[in-house]
């Protein structure tokens, strides 16, 4: 990480208790329910593993521009999960002044590593306060087999990773003050973004899906209250466009909005530089498609 990111700067009043910190309870209350922790969730464990069988996590730098405002990034806890502290990556522009909009990041299968700190502090140069959150106890993978058995130990166990969400998203607006939050996440964290959307209901304001796991059942989606953008590739094996299609089709039936892009050709990951499938092209279009639909979901400060 460059630098002039790690550097230690005078922070607005506000933000002087959370880089202080040491400790944010956690918090329960009745939630909807998320899409995880049933037998579809550990079959897409399995697709996951085939999707990625030849990747690697090494991050590829050069591969992703700088963001486009100076930021601040630190590691710092935002939740007390089962007596430990779960400590987070936390990104704000560094000429913020007031609390702004807000974006909780869900890592994929390979846990909170280079690749999605880099992806949190360009969306903090966007605009937005950002909290990556990490679902892997601090734990990252180097290989599919490991990321594999991380992957599957939060599919077996989604209520210590529904509480961690739920701490995440009350760190967000009630700690830092943001006036509105969206969750986004990358594969196995695409999977959590729509089920941080049915967790929360309609204290989301927004949720972003790159090519994560979906459902068409509808008692699932009822909680969901946050306008969706979901993102996938045509060529997909692991997140079928079948699946896709009855999940955009479920998003109808119970008028839900939502926005769904597939693209021609793209395969499973193609927006994650460090993997076999990434497709530049469909990234680029995939992520002006982010941040227009952050702008208007979240009305972030010009």
């Amino acid at each position: 990480m460059p630098d002039k990111l790690n550097a230690r700067r005078p922070v607005p009043a506000f933000l002087s208790g959370i880089l202080a910190a040491l400790l944010v309870a956690g918090c329960g209350g009745e939630s909807g329910a998320p899409a995880s922790g049933t037998d579809e969730a550990r079959r897409n464990v399995e697709a996951m593993a085939r999707e990625h069988a030849a990747d690697t996590s090494d991050p590829s730098p050069g591969t992703l521009p700088a963001p486009r405002r100076e930021v601040v990034g630190e590691r710092l806890p935002y939740a007390e999960i089962n007596d430990e502290l779960v400590y987070g990556y936390f990104v704000f522009p560094a000429d913020m002044i007031e609390p702004l909009p807000a974006i909780l990041v869900i890592h994929e299968w390979w846990g909170l590593n280079d690749n999605v700190r880099t992806m949190s502090e360009r969306l903090a140069g966007e605009g937005y306060i950002v909290l990556a959150v990490d679902l892997y106890g601090g734990k990252t993978a180097d290989s599919p087999g490991a990321a594999r058995e991380l992957m599957t130990t939060v599919v077996e166990k989604p209520t210590v990773a529904e509480e961690n969400i739920r701490s995440a998203h009350d760190f967000l607006t009630a700690t830092a003050g943001a006036p509105a939050v969206a969750s986004l996440g990358w594969c196995f964290g695409g999977g959590w973004s729509l089920n941080a959307a049915a967790l929360l209901g309609g204290e989301l304001d927004a949720a972003v899906i790159y090519y994560g796991q979906v459902t068409a059942d509808d008692e699932k989606l009822k909680p969901v209250e946050a306008e969706i953008l979901g993102l996938f590739g045509a060529a997909d094996r692991g997140i079928s466009v079948d699946s896709v299609r009855a999940f955009e089709a479920a998003l109808e039936r119970l008028d839900k909005p939502h926005e769904i892009h597939v693209y021609p050709g793209a395969g499973h990951a193609f927006a994650n530089p460090t993997g076999n499938n990434y497709d530049a092209e469909a990234a680029a279009d995939a992520w002006a498609r982010t941040l227009a639909f952050l702008a208007r979901t979240l009305n972030p400060a010009d």
